[in-house]
């Protein structure tokens, strides 16, 4: 495992390996991040914005765990303002991390390897046939691939990918997507989609 340091961006949401995440930074000390990521061609962590639990004494205004991000593209299209698409790489652990005098957060993190491929077993097939159906939906609504939830490949046969987006788009609390990215297994996170998956419709 690789460590390195990393700019941290907490925000209120959770966004796994392979998804995306489309912002519009306007707060100087993102625009300085950002701009030197463009420049230098590296990437930033998003943590989210809830209590640190871990037992380690590493007192954190945001997660111990976030997720690496590239910059696929990025618009000026105002003045002090940058428009960017980004893709999530890989999890990280936040081992420390320091404040600087602008505010924004640098964390010495542990990239965590990102789960292997696995078929997903018939009895979760419920969660790769809704996902199959809602991208068939957003595909035939001819939507610009830049504002569609899931980026290319669209890996419906993986367990961890069709995991990992149900994840990000599920109405759950933040907490509780924070724990689903902390999960070493992508089955045991793919199970626990399928309980909320079938909670929701015997609620409809």
């Amino acid at each position: 495992m690789s460590n390195y340091t990393l700019p941290l961006f907490p925000l209120n949401l959770v966004i796994f390996p392979e998804g995306t995440l489309p912002l519009r930074i306007f707060e100087a000390r993102y625009l300085d991040m950002i701009k030197a990521c463009l420049r230098n061609n590296t990437n930033f962590g998003v943590v989210a914005v809830v209590q640190n639990q871990s037992s380690d004494n590493l007192s954190l205004p945001f997660a111990k765990m976030g997720t690496n991000f590239s910059i696929e593209n990025a618009d000026v299209t105002d003045l002090g303002m940058i428009n960017i698409r980004c893709l999530g790489q890989h999890r990280f652990t936040v081992n420390s991390a320091i404040q600087q005098d602008d505010g924004l957060w640098i964390g010495h993190v542990t990239e965590v390897a990102n789960d292997a491929s696995m078929e997903i077993p018939e009895d979760l097939k419920m969660t790769q046939e809704y996902i199959q159906q809602l991208i068939t939906s957003l595909s035939q609504q001819k939507i610009d691939e830049a504002f569609l939830p899931f980026a290319k490949p669209y890996k419906v046969d993986d367990c961890a990918w069709v995991a990992n987006r149900w994840c990000e788009i599920l109405n759950i609390p933040l907490i509780q997507k924070q724990r689903l990215l902390e999960l070493d297994s992508p089955l045991v996170r793919l199970e626990l989609v399928q309980d909320l998956l079938t909670a929701e419709f015997a609620r409809k």
